[in-house]
Parts: structure tokens; sequence; C-alpha cells
């Protein structure tokens, strides 16, 4: 009895205080690991970093001072850590080649949050898709078509590729063409064209709208107009004002011709 209370003893004097600094490091670096999230938190919402992003590298902050923590305990103890460090590294090699696709998609939606070529609401077209994007996640992007299907794109094709943000500027031009026939007059035409554009409200100012000539066309004289629009009045506006045309056109007499050609017949 003696000699198991005597090697008791010698084991508490030899671990006894390896166990109490091994605890007070998980206990103190617990709470120093809480301390930096807080403060890499506060620091990320005040450079007013997007909040996916802020959440990643909050987290990952965590769980990178959990492991050194835990790391510094074992070493406290007497148990060798470089086994471990190996083991972590190959781990990561390891996950990092079998994960090379993801890893791509991730560094993609970081530089998709970072510097937001595209955000919430826009109409783009991006990865071969257009629509308006929904939400910007770290691994992917998601779209709503103009028929509201949902498209998920790798955000690694997102950023390989041009992205066409047609919400950027706030506002778009709409392109629109309309023949007369080679008898009409051609300064009414044009007339009745600037007037049902000044008329519509939807239409800005500035950037000024534009009616002209562009084509002498097979079988018609061909206009262009192009008015700038809101983005959200783009689609209303196009098919409002191609419907007021065809009707002030019928009732002011301008004719809208059909394809035609001329055949000359020549008897031999």
């Amino acid at each position: 009895m003696e000699g198991v209370l005597e090697k008791i003893t010698e084991w508490g004097a030899l671990y006894g205080m390896k166990i109490i600094g091994s605890l007070a490091i998980l206990l103190f670096g617990r709470i120093f690991v809480g301390l930096m999230t807080s403060f890499v938190r506060r620091l990320l919402i005040k450079l007013k970093v997007d909040e996916t992003l802020r959440k990643f590298f909050t987290s990952l902050t965590k769980i990178t001072l959990l492991v050194f923590v835990v790391l510094a305990a074992l070493s406290t103890l007497g148990i060798q850590t470089t086994s471990f460090i190996a083991v972590i590294g190959a781990a990561g090699l390891a996950v990092g080649l079998a994960l090379q696709g993801s890893l791509s998609n991730f560094a993609s939606g970081v530089l998709l949050i970072a510097f937001r070529p595209l955000k919430s609401g826009d109409l783009v077209e991006a990865g071969g898709h257009l629509g308006r994007v929904k939400e910007v996640h770290i691994f992917n992007t998601i779209l709503l078509s103009l028929d509201n299907k949902r498209v998920i794109i790798p955000n690694s094709k997102v950023t390989g590729d041009s992205i066409v943000n047609y919400s950027a500027e706030g506002f778009l031009r709409v392109d629109l063409v309309f023949g007369i026939g080679y008898g009409d007059n051609i300064s009414k035409a044009k007339q009745i064209l600037e007037q049902i554009i000044a008329d519509d409200e939807r239409v800005l100012k500035d950037p000024p709208s534009m009616v002209a000539v562009s084509e002498l066309g097979d079988s018609s004289v061909n206009f262009v107009v192009r008015p700038y629009v809101k983005v959200e009045d783009y689609w209303g506006v196009y098919f409002d004002v191609t419907e007021k045309v065809k009707r002030t056109f019928d009732d002011q007499g301008v004719s809208i011709p059909f394809p035609q050609r001329d055949v000359h017949l020549q008897q031999v």
C-alpha cells in the first residue's frame, strides 16, 4: 500500500504541475481566443466587409487559434506535437488536392464578395447566363433567369469570364428600329417618333434620346429610336413604345411596308 502511495506521490510531483499548466493554458487560451475573435469581428465590421466574408474570416480565426491553444497544452504535458503538426499538414495537403475545384470556387467567391462586381438584385450576364442576382455565396452565385428559373453558377465560372452588369449604371438604352415606306414623309415620321419618346415620362432627359434615319433598306426607310430609361422600366418602355408607334403611324397615315421585291419578266 505504501508503495502505491509512493508511486502516486511521485506521479503527482512529476505530472501534477504539467497538468495544471496545461489546464491553465486551455482556460486562458479559450479566453484569449474569444477576445481575438471579437476583435477581428469588430474590425471587419468597421472596415464594412461583407457579412458572408466576415463570418468566414471570424470562424477561420477562431479555429486556427484554438488549434494553437490545444497544441500548446499538449506540449506542456510533454507530448510531442511535431507528429500532430505533420499529420495536420499532410491532411491539409490531401484535402487541398482533393478539393481543387472547390478551393478555386472559394477564392473566386472571396473576390466577388470583396470587390462586388455584382450584387443582389443586379441584372447581369455571367457564366453564360442572363438573370437577376439572388445571392452571392462563398462557393457559388445564384441567378434568377428572366423566366424565373434558378441558376446556380460556380464562382470560378463567374470570375473566369466576362461579367456584363446591366444595373451598375442605373439606366439602359432601349434600341428600337421602325421602318416607313419610301413614299412617306421622313420629317413627319421623325416628328411622330420624337413626340412619342418625349411624351413617355419613363424616358430620361439625360442622356438625351436619339431618333435618326439609319438605313435605306430594300423596302423601307429605317429609323433608329434610342431612349434611355431606368433598368426596371426597360421592357415596359420597349413594348409600350412599339405599340404606340404602330397606332400613331396608322392614325397619321404613315405606312409600315411589308418586305417586297420587284420582279421584271423579260420575254425571250
